[in-house]
């Protein structure tokens, strides 16, 4: 009583599943009807932004990554999507920094290292300013660049512009790309005229010590208040100001459905506060803007110690990786041993980073990002090398009009019903913007599949059994470099 049985029809199963999955392709799982009633939006995406004359930092690797995820997930669901870096291009160390390389720059480093040379020149001149001197030089400086005096603002120009080649050239490792790079250095005129309009609507009060303020309390009693200038009269980027100015350029100029932030979660309540002061200020698609926040990464150190910078844990990813397919006897020759190790290493990465809750912090352990049987990045890569290698030997031909009805077996059974549930985890994935139930569900698909590679062989059965066992890696392969590549992996071929 109360109980429905049923049993599922096996050849159906496998016709159906096996013939959607091949027809529809990378587009599989997203044609579901999972989605029929979800609206197509417009997105902005900010993620990333790093401050420009200093070396892509380990923290900025995390917003990079969670918003390359998201932006690739929304463009595979059919939403327009406009990805942008909001680079820390303005304020007070711009100052230090310009005094420091007038001091102690070099051309020729500049020109040939730039993010290292501008970072070593920062940390010499920063030892410098406890100087009273070296400080009102800096301020100074800073001056001179707002009030855009030609010297000063061209060395500026070569700082960012130097900046930006070098950080296009991480991003391309990384697999990443924007659709527009602005900064806060474009939104300093525009932050003036969102501090008179702040003051026309009548929310600008100021302090005793000059300081402008916006009163976010209920009952107006200044218990939640957000600054929004110094006391000098300059915006500046914790005041919000630029922020705002941004928030409301970028809205009349995509004039999008939802607006994205990719950053930490020590920022949130930055966020909330411009949310806030957006809202008072009468702009109702406020409530269509977003902080997507992420914890932080904990003990991340290189064999040379303690990691701050993107650039080593790449290089050491792959040095590492590169290590072990040298060590490994199954290792089949690969062509470039350099590019396949970088892709790998950069799955290890992604994968371990994925795992959790983006707004945990969790703890980085090379060990366990880089093994090879675990769940891991280079378990997920070692799959679809092998599933690729596979389809090589046997599968030359086409695998049109295959009966799949064969597919009996529970190895078989077990693969075609996580193919089926791959629209959900798509689904679920869009609805939360967690990475990690593409990734828990991919893990999954390869363990099944390299269940069924080891109790179904190709080799040796009979032709009709072969096919439609090829049909079925074929299928499980194509899924699981679709979905790799959501996450911003490449898929390798061999390895």
């Amino acid at each position: 009583p109360g109980t429905v049985n049923f049993t599922i029809n096996r050849e159906l199963l496998a016709k159906i599943v096996l013939q959607q999955v091949l027809k529809d392709g990378s587009e599989y799982g997203i044609k579901s009807e999972l989605f029929s009633t979800v609206p197509r939006q417009k997105a902005v995406i900010e993620f990333s932004s790093p401050n420009i004359a200093k070396k892509f930092h380990i923290g900025h690797l995390r917003s990079t990554i969670i918003g390359n995820f998201i932006a690739n997930l929304k463009v595979a669901l059919g939403h327009q999507v406009t990805r942008i870096n909001y680079l820390g291009d303005w304020g007070m160390q711009f100052g230090l920094l310009g005094v420091g390389f007038q001091k102690f720059g070099n051309e020729e480093k500049l020109k040939s290292s730039p993010l290292q040379h501008l970072f070593e020149v920062y940390v010499q001149i920063n030892k410098a300013a406890e100087d009273e001197n070296i400080r009102t030089l800096a301020k100074d400086f800073f001056r001179k660049l707002e009030e855009h005096d030609e010297q000063t603002l061209s060395l500026w120009k070569q700082f960012r512009s130097y900046s930006i080649e070098e950080y296009i050239r991480i991003y391309k490792r990384l697999g990443v790309h924007f659709d527009e790079y602005s900064g806060e250095s474009f939104y300093q005129e525009k932050s003036q005229e969102v501090l008179k309009m702040l003051e026309e609507k009548g929310l600008l009060q100021k302090t005793a010590k000059g300081t402008g303020i916006v009163d976010l309390s209920e009952k107006k009693d200044l218990s939640s208040f957000s600054t929004v200038m110094r006391s000098d009269g300059t915006s500046l980027y914790i005041t919000r100001s630029v922020n705002l100015a941004a928030a409301i350029d970028r809205m009349n100029k995509h004039n999008c459905d939802i607006m994205m932030y990719v950053t930490d979660k020590s920022q949130s309540n930055h966020f909330q506060h411009l949310f806030q002061i957006l809202k008072l200020m009468g702009y109702d698609w406020a409530e269509r803007c977003q902080h997507v926040a992420f914890g932080l990464v904990q003990g991340m150190k290189t064999r040379r110690g303690e990691v701050i910078f993107l650039e080593d844990v790449l290089d050491e990813a792959r040095s590492r990786i590169l290590q072990n397919m040298a060590s490994a006897k199954t290792t089949k020759e690969v062509e470039n041993p350099v590019e396949t190790a970088e892709k790998i290493g950069l799955a290890a990465l992604i994968i371990q980073d994925f795992q959790g809750l983006l707004s945990s912090d969790y703890q980085f352990s090379w060990d366990r990002a880089l093994q090879s049987r675990g769940d891991t990045g280079v378990f997920l890569q070692y799959t679809h090398a092998r599933l690729h290698s596979l389809e090589q030997l046997h599968g030359k031909g086409q695998l049109t009009d295959v009966n799949v009805a064969s597919l009996q077996e529970p190895e078989a059974i077990s693969v075609l019903q996580h193919l089926l549930r791959y629209d959900e985890v798509l689904y679920r994935s869009s609805q939360e913007l967690q990475p990690k139930h593409l990734v828990s569900y991919l893990l999954t698909l390869s363990h099944v599949a390299a269940a069924a590679h080891r109790g179904l062989p190709v080799k040796g059965s009979a032709p009709a059994l072969a096919q439609a066992r090829l049909c079925l890696f074929r299928a499980a392969r194509s899924v699981l470099a679709h979905g790799m590549k959501l996450l911003g992996i490449t898929p390798v071929t061999r390895m």
